[in-house]
């Protein structure tokens, strides 16, 4: 069985320790744990993990975020994988500070990456791990915050969210969605 696992994120250093790449970050440290390394492809970085039986593909978009269906309906055609074999991890606003929640579909939420994947990918029933970066930012600065790196405190938490992040991803592709809810959210 076959698994698309997308973390979206802006390439270019300036957005790499920053809150809206933490999917980025999520799949960086997955592929680091599993000593895997990241090919450029088409529209994406790419690498493969074979994990209990299943094949499980990697992807980190380059059309930077507001693009990234591009990539996801680029890769998800070419690999063969079915829209219910999809998860994308992205930032969340209406989360609090490094919980996750795991969804089977369900509307954008204002995310521009989001947004695009639905329009190119025909919906939005694909499953999805929101990974909350809290809300702490004035009215109309929601930009400038999610584009800032992360504070020391929360660097210091960051990585035991992530880790929760990729047992819940490893489990969407091994025990099905259902358990995966269950057990994480």
């Amino acid at each position: 069985m076959k698994y698309l696992v997308v973390g979206l994120g802006n390439i270019g250093p300036e957005y790499e320790l920053t809150r809206h790449n933490i999917g980025f970050l999520v799949l960086d440290r997955l592929a680091d744990k599993e000593g895997l390394s990241w090919d450029h492809g088409k529209h994406a970085f790419h690498t493969e993990l074979k994990h209990k039986g299943r094949t499980i593909h990697l992807l980190k978009p380059t059309t930077y975020m507001n693009l990234s269906g591009k990539a996801v309906n680029y890769w998800m055609n070419e690999l063969k994988v079915p829209k219910e074999n999809i998860l994308v991890i992205t930032d969340d606003l209406a989360l609090p500070f490094g919980k996750i929640r795991l969804k089977g579909k369900g509307s954008a939420g204002g995310h521009n990456g989001l947004k695009n994947i639905e329009q190119l990918t025909g919906g939005q029933n694909y499953a999805r791990l929101r990974f909350g970066v809290g809300d702490d930012f004035h009215k109309g600065q929601q930009v400038d915050y999610v584009l800032s790196p992360f504070s020391k405190t929360e660097m210091d938490e960051l990585v035991f969210a992530m880790d929760k992040s990729i047992d819940a991803s490893l489990a969407f592709c091994t025990i099905g969605l259902d358990r995966a809810m269950n057990q994480f959210n």
